[in-house]
């Protein structure tokens, strides 16, 4: 945890330094900058925004230490849920009836099938084979013999991917932006990053959907091998039904959880471009933002929230169900 916050302090002010920089090119912060009369006040401006970085930080632990859930998710869809009347607020002062039932409509089956394949899981059956064990009284008694199954998510990764997909995605426009006017050469390039690598570009949501597939297979492959589950499984005397222990039901597993994985990788790579399809499909520019009601990142980080607040839930009634019953 302390690295974690360490790391942080050196990414909130290089984030800060770029929320200021656009912030000040939009004539927001006319007193940013590096000159000798502006420079106690930039240096107030991102020591303040890192200091509300850290204390949102700082709530968002004490949330999860004291409440339900996750603390900072919980900050992070209070904030994503938060434009949602926005954006329905902007439709309807418009009077676009049509574009809001059809945003509508996407949305609610959107989150439909979130939920429904984060859920979903490949159950691969596996047998514990018999044990005697020596008891007191020199008895024996015959343990295991049971029969469960291993749980394969097809979504393991999460939102992870689309994170870093369009993070990387980001760098090159961000970094080419501050270039742009720069005469010769140097800015024609700079120019045309920025452009091809924008929102408003086709090539930048077909790279994001490539993007989104390969970091998917990666993060799941990178946590599946943490895991070691064929080791754990003869480790503890289970086995696949039809696969050897060892390599074999390694490879076993390797195989199924590709297979399923490329239904995930799918599935966040269409849910990472939907708001250039919807957009295809509206015919509404992209800078108009106001392609869905939430973003489908944000989709993503409202729904897994929900779920995961969910069980928690159903954990504390459980535990509390069982402190009352035994009291």
């Amino acid at each position: 945890n302390q690295y974690t916050i360490w790391l942080m302090i050196p990414l909130a002010f290089l984030q800060a330094f770029g929320q200021a920089t656009i912030m000040q090119r939009a004539g927001a912060l006319p007193g940013f900058g590096f000159s000798s009369e502006t420079w106690l006040s930039t240096l107030t401006i991102m020591i303040s925004l890192v200091a509300g970085s850290m204390f949102a930080l700082f709530l968002g632990e004490q949330i999860t230490e004291h409440g339900i859930g996750n603390g900072v998710s919980l900050i992070i869809f209070g904030g994503i849920v938060a434009e949602m009347p926005r954006n329905i607020g902007q439709l309807i002062s418009t009077q676009q009836w049509l574009l809001l039932g059809m945003f509508l409509f996407i949305t609610v089956v959107t989150v439909g099938v979130i939920v429904y394949v984060q859920e979903g899981q490949r159950r691969i059956p596996v047998q514990y084979g018999k044990r005697v064990r020596a008891m007191r009284g020199n008895r024996l008694m015959v343990v295991g013999g049971q029969n469960t199954f291993v749980p394969l998510r097809v979504n393991s990764a999460g939102m992870i991917p689309l994170i870093f997909a369009q993070s990387l995605l980001l760098f090159p426009s961000t970094i080419a932006s501050y270039f742009a006017s720069t005469p010769g050469i140097v800015g024609s390039i700079a120019t045309f990053v920025s452009t091809e690598f924008a929102p408003t570009s086709a090539w930048y949501w077909i790279l994001y959907f490539l993007m989104v597939i390969g970091f998917t297979y990666f993060y799941t492959d990178v946590i599946f091998r943490q895991q070691n589950l064929a080791e754990t499984l003869q480790r503890q005397g289970g086995f696949i039904p039809g696969i050897r222990p060892g390599k074999r039901t390694e490879d076993y597993l390797n195989a199924v959880m590709s297979r399923i994985t490329l239904v995930g990788a799918l599935f966040l790579g269409i849910i990472a471009i939907l708001p250039w399809l919807v957009s295809l499909i509206t015919r509404e520019n992209m800078a108009s933002n106001t392609q869905l009601l939430i973003s489908s990142a944000g989709l993503l980080i409202v729904v897994g929230v929900v779920l995961d607040t969910m069980k928690q839930l159903e954990a504390q009634l459980l535990m509390r169900h069982y402190e009352g019953f035994i009291r």
